[in-house]
C-alpha cells in the first residue's frame, strides 16, 4: 500500500504498488478463480490465436460430420465410429461431410473415466430414484449410453489494474465519564497485473448443451493438445457460437476480477470508499477445448419430451433430469390412500 497521511492521523504502511496477482478459472461459466499475490513474475508469453485461425498440427485423421434432421445436433466423430443415431433425442442422424479446419480444436480433456465405471455410476445412481420408469434403465438403453466431447471457448489475457480511495479506521475508547472516538483517514493506492487463464464459455446455444452444464467444473490444468486419437469410439458436438458472442461479456468479467482482487486487500481498514479504479486487458487470445461427458437420454413416448443422465468423465460428478412413472405414483397412492380412507370410514361408523 502506498499511500498520504490523511485527517486524524499520520500513515505507517510498506509500499506494495506493482504487485503481480494471478487468477484462473475452471470450465463453465464462471468467473476468474481467486486471486493470490506473488512477486517478481516471470516472462510471460501467450500462446497462439488457435481458435479457428490456425490448423493444428496435432489434428490428424479425418473427422466426419453428422446432422440430426429432428435437433440439430451435428455431430463430430473419427471416420471409424459408427455414428447411425443421435445421441441427444435417438433419431436417426445424416452424414453431411467432413470437418472443415476452422472447427478443429485446440486442446481436448481426455476422458478419465471408462465405460464400464460410467455404467456402474449410473446404476448406483438410478437405484435410488423410486419412480422412475423402467424403460429409462433397462439394459437396452443402457447400452446407448455415449461419451461425447462438448465445445468451449476459452479466454486468457493479462489485465492491469488500479484502484484509489480513501480508508478508514475507526478507534472507540472509554476514560471515566467520557467516551473518545478517534478517526483516522488513509489515501490508499492499489495496482497490479493480474494473470488470468481458461475463463470459459460453452460454445452451444442448443438445447443438449444443459447435460454438460450440471456436470461442471472441469480441472482445466488437465488439457492437452488435441489429437484425433482422443475422438475414437466417442463422439464431440460441433459448436454453434463464436468467440466474438463472449468477448463483452468476458472482457468485463475479467476487469472486474482484476479490480476486485485489488480491492480486497484493502481489508486493514473499518470502511473503504474507491473514488477511481481502472482496469486493462493485454494480451488477451481464445483458444477453442473440448471437454469429456457420459450421456444418457431418454425420449417420452408421449410429448416427446427429452429427459437425460449426465456425467462429468473427467472427474465423474453427476447430474440429470428424470421421467416419473406414474403407475408408479398411483400404486403408491394407492398403497397409502385407500387404506386411510378404509380406517376412516370404520371410525366414522362405530363413531
Amino acid at each position: 500500500m502506498a499511500g498520504s497521511a490523511g485527517a486524524g492521523g499520520a500513515m505507517a504502511g510498506s509500499a506494495e504498488t506493482g504487485g503481480v496477482m494471478a487468477g484462473s478459472a475452471g470450465a463453465g461459466d464462471a468467473a476468474p478463480g481467486a486471486a493470490d499475490t506473488i512477486s517478481g513474475g516471470a516472462a510471460w508469453e501467450p500462446g497462439p490465436d488457435l481458435g479457428g485461425s490456425t490448423q493444428n498440427a496435432a489434428y490428424q485423421g479425418d473427422a466426419m460430420l453428422y446432422t440430426c434432421p429432428s435437433c440439430g445436433a451435428e455431430i463430430v466423430t473419427d471416420a471409424t465410429t459408427a455414428a447411425t443415431f443421435c445421441y441427444y433425442c435417438h433419431n436417426p442422424v445424416v452424414l453431411s461431410g467432413r470437418l472443415t479446419g476452422t472447427y478443429q480444436p485446440d486442446f481436448a480433456i481426455p476422458f478419465q473415466i471408462d465405460r464400464k465405471r460410467a455404467q456402474e455410476v449410473f446404476s448406483q445412481w438410478i437405484a435410488k430414484k423410486k419412480f422412475v420408469p423402467r424403460e429409462f434403465y433397462s439394459p437396452k438403453q443402457i447400452e446407448t449410453m455415449t461419451g461425447v466431447y462438448f465445445p468451449y471457448w476459452l479466454f486468457s489475457c493479462k489485465v492491469d489494474g488500479s484502484v484509489q480511495g480513501q480508508g478508514t479506521k475507526l478507534r472507540v475508547w472509554t476514560a471515566g465519564n467520557l467516551r473518545y472516538t478517534e478517526t483516522k483517514i488513509y489515501d490508499i493506492a492499489r495496482q497490479g497485473t493480474v494473470e488470468v487463464n481458461n475463463v470459459a464459455r460453452n460454445a452451444l446455444k442448443k438445447a443438449n448443451r444443459r447435460l454438460v452444464d450440471g456436470v461442471q467444473p472441469f480441472e482445466m490444468g488437465e488439457m492437452q493438445r488435441f489429437s484425433m486419437g482422443y475422438l475414437s469410439g466417442f463422439m464431440a458436438e460441433n459448436r454453434d457460437m463464436e468467440r466474438n458472442t463472449f468477448e463483452t461479456e468476458v472482457s468485463q468479467e475479467v476487469r472486474d476480477f482484476a479490480v476486485s482482487g485489488l480491492k480486497s486487500q484493502g481489508t486493514a481498514y473499518d470502511r473503504v470508499q474507491i473514488t477511481n479504479q481502472r482496469a486493462e486487458i493485454s494480451e488477451g487470445f481464445w483458444q477453442y477445448a473440448l471437454l469429456p461427458v457420459w450421456t444418457l437420454t431418454y425420449k417420452e413416448r408421449q410429448g416427446g419430451k427429452i429427459y437425460y443422465f449426465a456425467m462429468n468423465g473427467q472427474t465423474g460428478k453427476v447430474c440429470g433430469e428424470l421421467p416419473v412413472d406414474k403407475g408408479k405414483l398411483m400404486i403408491l397412492f394407492a398403497s397409502i390412500f385407500l387404506p386411510l380412507l378404509i380406517i376412516l370410514l370404520i371410525l366414522g361408523y362405530i363413531i
